[in-house]
């Protein structure tokens, strides 16, 4: 009876080493996985967050100086047409009369 006994304990001491190392196992294939796919993303050039945080705030303020400068655009735009039709008024000659001899 106690052979039965330390067989059945020498077999489960035997499963539990082998899932610990089927555990292990996959332990450090997922760390080499997680490696690899950082090497590989690495390689590719992406951009980190921050990054395009900094990008989209700078794209942000060009957007609004677009749009300031469009508004200065049109003003400047009006205020030249306003000179050029008072210059087309004040170049119409004067209509005088003949002088009489």
């Amino acid at each position: 009876m106690q052979s039965e006994n330390r067989l059945f304990d020498d077999f489960v001491k035997m499963v539990n080493g082998f899932a610990g190392t089927v555990a292990g196992m996959g332990r450090e294939a997922e760390s080499s996985t997680r490696e690899k796919m950082r090497e590989w993303i690495g390689g590719m050039d992406f951009v980190g967050r921050d990054e395009f945080e900094a990008v989209k705030a700078m794209a942000a303020a060009a957007r609004d100086e677009n749009e300031a400068l469009k508004g200065r655009i049109a003003a400047l735009e009006a205020q030249a047409a306003g000179v050029a039709a008072g210059a087309k008024r004040a170049s119409k000659p004067k209509t005088n009369p003949e002088p009489k001899p």
